[in-house]
């Protein structure tokens, strides 16, 4: 039997960095970690090819190569995911299909043959076996939980370029304790956070080490602190004691809740392990909203001190933040300006409020007759799935004030000197090497000099010469982003 594993196009994005990329000569953020892990889940008599159209083109020949091509994929690859069906279904070679999208939208995909549903650890065996006695079924679901600690290793060498990533990753736990109202996190896995054991972390750590990789590593975690006894007493101990034995060959980085900041021992240790940035759900200034979508770790505390004091021990935050609760007024827009550059936080995706299928607020929009339509997948798409209670145009216009605003040259680089000041950095992504220093050059000549912002950027390389200058690599990687993010919003 032959299998092709085949992770579908993801669109420009905010997340994507595709503009920023091409500054590297990287062609995608981070590979299909979910494909490598189904992949490692497949008897190894049956052979297994690997394309990400996100690196390399899928052809005809590639999909009559293979018996079954297997497809994962999330909400914001719909289109892509489209397409690969209908070629294989034109060609006639059956599809295999699971991952968060198919797993929340099952019913829209009757056209696949087989759905692996949910998580793969308990589907997929079950799926090989009846495939290979000729008796597989069209659905494959459970509501059950896999122990992760039985979870192999992914399978690294499928990747026939990895230096055309960006970063690589690896997953430590699934699920979530909190309970927002407007994540699916939970409902695909869970609110009790399940975690791998240290030797297995390691033993992933190893096979990445061995692919020859240097540089940064992405903890996919949702909630990476979810278990922090085990984090405090065994895994981080154990990755500190791995990375000093390897020579520091990656720097981490990952998910956490705001709680992080209460925990003096937890930044530590991360720290200590390599970890230099940490993305947060912010989500709003308002306490009410908070409430209103039950984000409860992040009320009743002053958020930017906790930001700042994340970033002074050397954990840069990227920040989440969302607008369109119902208890939204028109001040919000000048509100979460203002929150955003006093913070500091420079990376920070602002998106209208959606309700992915599953979700509380799904559930209770769903009941009160307000769901218009499926989510995007596109956090930042200025689209929005339900009848908002604010004034529809006015919510519109009031979150393109807030990106165009916070986006802008000049708040932008003012918000980059701000984390410059306070983010004391002990370990970063930003080496001396080739591509580095190439990256350095195009930037001078597409912002330096022919981009529209040029004289912020001159003048946050001269005041991060001047000032920190070993925070002088980051500056540009920050004015990189800001390019991105610029081609993206206009």
């Amino acid at each position: 039997m032959k299998i092709l594993l085949v992770y579908p196009e993801i669109p420009v994005t905010y997340w994507g960095f595709q503009h920023a990329l091409k500054f590297i000569s990287k062609k995608a953020a981070f590979p299909p970690l979910g494909l490598l892990t189904i992949a490692s889940l497949i008897p190894d008599g049956i052979e297994k090819k690997l394309i990400d159209l996100n690196i390399e083109k899928l052809t005809d020949r590639d999909i009559k190569w293979a018996d079954y091509v297997f497809i994962s994929a999330m909400v914001i690859q719909k289109a892509s995911v489209s397409e690969i069906i209908q070629r294989c279904k034109t060609l006639g070679v059956k599809t295999v299909a699971g991952g968060p999208l198919f797993t929340s939208e099952s019913d829209m995909y009757s056209d696949v043959d087989h759905l692996v549903l949910n998580e793969g650890e308990i589907t997929l065996p079950e799926f090989i076996s009846d495939l290979e006695s000729g008796t597989a079924r069209h659905v494959y679901t459970t509501d059950k939980f896999a122990d992760i600690r039985e979870t192999p290793v992914p399978q690294w060498s499928l990747i026939k370029k990895i230096k055309s990533y960006n970063c690589l990753n690896i997953q430590y736990s699934r699920g979530c304790p909190f309970n927002c109202d407007f994540c699916d996190i939970t409902t695909l896995f869970g609110h009790a956070p399940r975690t791998k054991d240290t030797a297995q972390i390691l033993r992933e750590l190893d096979a990445i080490y061995e692919t020859g990789w240097k540089g940064e590593l992405f903890f996919v975690d949702d909630n990476f602190i979810g278990n922090k006894k085990k984090l405090t007493t065994d895994v981080l101990p154990a990755i500190i004691d791995w990375t000093e034995k390897h020579n520091r060959p990656f720097c981490f980085l990952t998910e956490a809740s705001i709680n992080l900041a209460d925990d003096d021992e937890l930044i530590n240790l991360m720290v200590k392990a390599g970890f230099n940035s940490v993305f947060i759900g912010i989500e709003t200034p308002d306490d009410n909203c908070l409430k209103e979508c039950q984000k409860t770790q992040n009320r009743n505390r002053d958020l930017i001190s906790c930001v700042k004091k994340i970033q002074q021990s050397g954990m840069e935050v990227l920040g989440g933040f969302i607008v369109g609760f119902d208890n939204d007024n028109k001040t919000i827009f000048d509100r979460m300006i203002k929150f955003i550059q006093d913070s500091g936080i420079v990376t920070a995706m602002v998106g209208l409020l959606n309700a992915p299928i599953g979700t509380k607020l799904y559930q209770r929009l769903q009941e009160e007759g307000r769901i218009e339509n499926k989510f995007t997948g596109d956090n930042t798409d200025f689209t929005i799935n339900f009848v908002p209670k604010m004034d529809r145009k006015v919510l519109e216009n009031g979150y393109q004030h807030i990106i165009s605003t916070i986006y802008s040259p000049k708040y932008y680089y003012e918000r980059v000197i701000k984390l410059l000041t306070d983010y004391n950095p002990v370990m970063t992504a930003e080496k001396v090497s080739f591509t580095n220093i190439l990256a350095f050059l195009r930037s001078v000549f597409r912002i330096g000099v022919i981009g529209k912002d040029r004289k912020y950027y001159w003048k946050l390389l001269r005041w991060s010469l001047h000032n920190k200058p070993k925070t002088f690599p980051i500056a540009v990687r920050c004015s990189i982003y800001g390019y991105h993010f610029r081609k993206l919003y206009t």
